[in-house]
């Protein structure tokens, strides 16, 4: 196989070196691209006679694999897969494969840190006693938002795969109670606290909502304004898996209206994100740009995944197929 040719169209997101891919090379020929735009006609280029290709966040489109005539292989650098047109790639003979719950540990990590700074503010709280806040306070304390304790809220979890899971047990570990949804309720966990509800209980019930579920058809933009205006009035919003599962304008609006009292989000629906981001600015609104999933071993791991799904597909035993 080792006149493959074998493209990677974003090496630059998982920001290792140029030998850090070298596992590749035992299959074919490896370019690398850092990035790629996601227009048509560049990834056209890039790709119209690769036999393999490797892409995390540039899109790849029925328009675009009908002209990769010799493509066989797409490895997508993540789990979710949503930028790869599968139906048209099955069609096509294009084998299609993910990465899935290399980042589970990191990712729910990350959105606990979201809703600790959210409770807790701890960054608000530094920078003010850096500003000497606290060297001129009359009193020993002093808050500039009282904290919010978790044992004392009922936790939302949008979507129950393995960092759901995993945010919904730390939190409950603290004294949260726990709402989950599903789309198939299964394996409940066996802590006091936890309860299976629709996500529209969920948003009428819950004083934070995790949202962990991937973008779909069905679940794109399903939180709207009719949805957020169901909330507890000061109730915390965290979105840690997919921008396009929420609609930004209707989340600065209530945040700016204090439907909300606060959100924290590490995706949003255009990244990098447009300079007109209605989120850019909302009140009581953390931002970090889509990093939950970057830890240098979920990297690796992510990396190491790939090139193993390639080898088997090679072998004719593909894994980890998403294109049927």
């Amino acid at each position: 196989m080792k006149g493959m040719k074998i493209v990677v169209l974003d090496a630059g997101t998982l920001a290792f070196d140029d030998a850090v891919w070298s596992g590749l090379g035992d299959f074919g020929d490896v370019q690398l691209y850092a990035s790629t735009s996601a227009e048509a006609e560049t990834i056209i280029q890039r790709i119209s006679e690769a036999d393999v290709v490797f892409t995390n966040k540039v899109p790849l489109s029925a328009e675009v694999l009908e002209v990769a005539s010799r493509l066989k292989f797409i490895g997508v650098l993540a789990t979710g897969y949503n930028l790869v047109d599968t139906a048209s790639a099955a069609r096509l003979g294009q084998t299609v494969c993910n990465v899935p719950s290399y980042g589970s540990a990191t990712t729910a990590q990350h959105t606990v840190a979201l809703i600790l700074e959210l409770c807790n503010q701890v960054g608000l709280h530094s920078t003010s006693v850096h500003a000497g806040d606290w060297v001129r306070s009359e009193l020993f304390s002093y808050w500039q938002q009282a904290p919010r304790e978790l044992a004392t809220m009922t936790v939302g979890v949008v979507g129950f795969g393995s960092i759901g899971r995993r945010v919904a047990a730390t939190l409950n570990a603290m004294g949260a109670k726990v709402l989950a949804s599903a789309n198939t309720e299964r394996n409940t966990p066996d802590y006091d606290g936890f309860e299976w509800a629709s996500n529209e209980v969920i948003f009428e019930r819950a004083d934070l909502v995790s949202l962990h579920c991937p973008e779909t058809a069905e679940t794109s933009g399903f939180v709207n304004a009719a949805l957020l205006a169901t909330m507890k009035p000061g109730a915390l919003l965290v979105n840690a898996a997919r921008g396009g599962l929420v609609c930004e304008a209707s989340l600065a609006a209530a945040l700016r209206c204090g439907i909300l009292g606060g959100a924290a989000v590490d995706v949003v629906c255009q990244e990098p994100m447009a300079a007109d981001c209605p989120l850019l600015g909302a009140p009581n609104c953390l931002i970090t740009p889509h990093i939950a999933w970057a830890s240098e071993p979920a990297r690796r791991r992510l990396l190491n995944t790939s090139v193993d799904n390639l080898r088997q597909f090679i072998a004719g035993q593909p894994v980890n197929v998403v294109s049927r």
